[in-house]
């Protein structure tokens, strides 16, 4: 992971409770996740067909609308509705940062083979 141990370390993560919840087990967690990412594939799908990509008069390439529409959706709702974690939470800027910059990057993957394959 590029930025773990910076993020852990923001997180408040320590070596000790990272073993604890290895210990009570991270099924359930994972699982959550996947849900929640193929939920916000799903949504995405809806989105990126909803803009009628036509391949043949398109000069970009459907995976550069993927990029596009991925950073759209990235800039106009994931990155200030987080933006209250440092402005009301109090947690650092470079932890902002690094979780939106994931998102970014998950967001125009998704869209990417959404684009591509819808």
């Amino acid at each position: 992971m590029l930025f773990g141990k910076p993020w852990m370390k923001m997180m408040g993560f320590t070596e000790k409770k990272m073993q604890e919840a290895k210990k009570k087990g991270m099924t359930k967690t994972y699982l959550v996740m996947i849900i929640g990412s193929l939920i916000m594939s799903y949504i995405l799908s809806i989105v990126i067909s909803r803009f009628n990509i036509d391949p043949y008069y398109n000069m970009g390439g459907l995976w550069l609308n993927g990029v596009a529409i991925g950073f759209l959706i990235w800039l106009g709702f994931i990155a200030p509705v987080m933006l209250g974690s440092v402005l009301w939470e109090g947690k650092p800027v470079k932890l902002y940062l690094i979780n939106i910059l994931y998102y970014l990057v998950s967001l125009c993957i998704m869209s990417i083979i959404l684009a591509v394959w819808i």
